[in-house]
């Protein structure tokens, strides 16, 4: 097993291919297939910027719709969703 990488936003995330988002009321479930995780995904928000990431260059370029205050909220949980392989950074 390789050792985490640490989050970068100034690079280009993906859904790793091994997860899967449930929808929910509350936003999603996202289960990693692989090591076995489960992450709730509490804000519909996050779920549609998680679906979403690959189309951008970097997190920082995706984040750029959301209002500048909710910015940090969304890069920590982005950081705990790489830290736990639910988003892999995008091949060079």
């Amino acid at each position: 097993m390789s050792a985490p990488v640490e989050f970068d936003p100034s690079v280009g995330y993906r859904l790793n291919p091994q997860v899967a988002l449930r929808p929910e009321p509350f936003g999603a479930l996202a289960y990693h297939f692989g090591n076995r995780k489960l992450s709730f995904l509490k804000v519909p928000e996050l779920v549609e910027l998680v679906r979403e990431l690959g189309e951008h260059p970097s997190v920082e370029e995706a984040l750029s719709g959301f209002p500048e205050q909710r910015r940090p909220q969304f890069r920590n949980a982005l950081a705990s969703l790489a830290a736990s392989e639910m988003i892999l950074p995008k091949a060079g």
